[in-house]
């Protein structure tokens, strides 16, 4: 099992949480994300992002396809633009 761990900071905070709602939308419609956590900031410290995203995926190839999806290519269009600043860490686990 492939951990996808996406920390997101927007130019605006106030685009988390429809980024949320928009990645919580596409999971269901991506048959390659196994799993998806989504956690909005709650502390608001200096050094925080405003959203956490957690996806599982079977495999390399797996989170590959994902990414290349068409319907993660157009959250992605919309998404990028908003972004400041975006921390990624991809690393092998145990399945859920």
């Amino acid at each position: 099992m492939l951990t996808h761990v996406v920390l997101m900071r927007f130019t605006d905070p106030a685009d988390a949480p429809e980024a949320a709602r928009r990645l919580a939308e596409l999971a269901p419609l991506v048959p390659e994300i196994r799993s998806i956590e989504l956690g909005l900031d709650v502390v608001g410290s200096p050094v925080s992002y405003h959203l956490s995203m957690v996806t599982r995926h079977d495999d390399a190839d797996g989170l590959g396809a994902y990414q290349r999806h068409p319907l993660h290519l157009e959250l992605a269009s919309w998404l990028r633009p908003r972004l400041a600043d975006r921390a990624v860490v991809d690393h092998v686990g145990p399945a859920d």
